[in-house]
Order: C-alpha cells, then structure tokens, then sequence
C-alpha cells in the first residue's frame, strides 16, 4: 500500500472525499487509499496521534477543526496563517503536519464560474464566520469585492472583520439576514445550517446569486427555498472537489480531472436520495 490518507471532522460520514480520491488513486494508478475518521470537538489533538500511528500521510479537515488544527501543525503556509484556518495536512519527515488551505482558491474558482466573477456597487454578503468563511471572505475582498458579514457571534464575525481590514458596519447580526440580502449583489452561505435542519429566509432574490458551500441534503431545503425566491442557486459541490484536487496534487504530484470527479459525486448524491 503506497499510504494512508483521509478526512477528519464530524459528523463525517456524509463526506464525498473518499469517493473523489478514491477515483482519482484509481484513474493515476496510485496505490493509496483514503478514509473519512471521526474526530469529534476537544479531541483533535488526541485523534491525529491515533492517525500518525497508523501512518496517515495527508488529512483533509473540516468541521468543527479547520481553525484549531493550526496550533499543531510544525508548519503552517503563509497563506492558511494569514486565513487562521487549516483545510489541508500533510506529514513531514520529522514526523509532524505541515498545514495549507485549499479552501481559498477553489471557492474563488468557483464562485466566479457560477455567476459572481462581475463587480458591483453593492456588497457581498457572507453568512458565517468559522473555518470556510475565514478563506470565503478573504478571497472575495482581495478580489476586490464589498464584503458584509453576518453571524451568530458576534464577536467572531468582528475579529474577522478586523482581519481583512473591513470598514466600519461590515459586521451584523444574523437576524438581520433578511434586509441585508436585499441590498446585496449576492449571498454566500458558510453556516451548517442545512445540517440541522435550519432554512435561511432570504426574501426575493430577483436572479442574484445564492451560493451554499454546502452540498447535498445539507444544502437541499436553503438552495430550493432560495431558488422558489427567484435567487439563482449554486451548491459547494465544485469547491468541494477544486479543493480536493489542490489537495490531491500537494500530495501526490499530479493534477486529478474535476470534472471526472464532479460527475461521480452528483451521481452518488442522487442514489442516497
């Protein structure tokens, strides 16, 4: 076996991950193989120990670990410092992790592809200020956009406003996510709620753009109940696979086919359903 990698997170067992890597080990002849493993909150630390002894190679995170996985990372790119959250690990030869995030630059991709590559006068409104947002938001201002950001904390949405250098007001609470939609160009959904079951009300879209890093179930009821809106809709499903293949090549060297992968995923979420 040429090595052992995988995703951590939780809940995990709804991830994608193994099937996109698993394909492409496949398609490049890459005697690999690749898990999802269960690491709940407060057990980080603990559970990578667990995978370094059984010799994982790479790990792709996700929540609830992608802003504290970073404190015990070796190394840590200067890209995923300046974000303050870890998508992407990789073991060194002394033994540790070495730290990235793809997050950044395949939602950006994305982002543009489906519909939100043209500036405007009116801002960006980002939903959410955890691990996602964190590479979200700061790809959109360096973009060049105008960002708002809502949140349940108050004071997270603030130190990542403080981060990026926002101007005053950028900042407001959740509640407020219906007025603040109608004046934005377009919404950008980074919370888990559709994991719970939770549906954003986001009142008439008018053709804007409403864009879930969420895919799947989780994203199903906040994409229909947008699209019945008039919002053009957009899933995670392609930020999912852009970064996993940024991971893919860091790890192995070779530049996976995304839309080989894209079409194995949509095919899988519409067995489950």
């Amino acid at each position: 076996m040429g090595g052992l990698y995988g995703v951590i997170g939780d809940p995990i067992t709804q991830s994608l991950s193994p099937l996109i890597h698993r394909g492409w080990m496949r398609d490049h002849d890459i005697d690999a193989d690749y898990k999802a493993f269960r690491i709940a909150a407060g057990e980080l630390r603990e559970g990578l120990k667990a995978l370094e002894r059984e010799g994982v190679r790479g790990l792709n995170v996700t929540m609830p670990h992608k802003m504290d996985v970073a404190a015990i990372c070796e190394s840590v790119s200067p890209l995923a410092s300046d974000l303050g959250a870890v998508n992407t690990l990789s073991r060194t030869q002394s033994g540790g992790w070495a730290g990235d995030n793809t997050d950044y630059q395949a939602f950006l991709d994305d982002f543009r592809a489906a519909g939100g590559g043209r500036l405007q006068a009116c801002p960006i409104l980002v939903l959410g200020a955890g691990g996602v947002a964190q590479a979200v938001a700061r790809g959109l201002s360096e973009a060049g956009f105008l960002i708002l950001i809502a949140n349940r904390t108050q004071s997270r949405a603030e130190a990542l406003a403080e981060t990026l250098g926002l101007p005053a007001g950028s900042v407001h609470p959740l509640a407020d996510v219906q007025t603040l939609a109608a004046n934005a160009d377009a919404v950008v959904n980074t919370l888990g709620a559709g994991h719970a079951g939770e549906t954003l009300s986001l009142g008439d879209g008018d053709g804007r753009l409403f864009y879930d890093v969420s895919y799947g179930k989780a994203a199903r009821a906040n994409l229909d109940a947008a699209a019945t809106r008039g919002w053009t809709v957009a899933d995670g499903l392609p930020m999912l696979v852009g970064q996993a293949a940024l991971s893919f090549e860091i790890w192995h060297g070779v530049s996976p086919d995304k839309a080989v992968a894209e079409t194995r995923c949509r095919q899988a979420l519409e067995l489950a359903t």
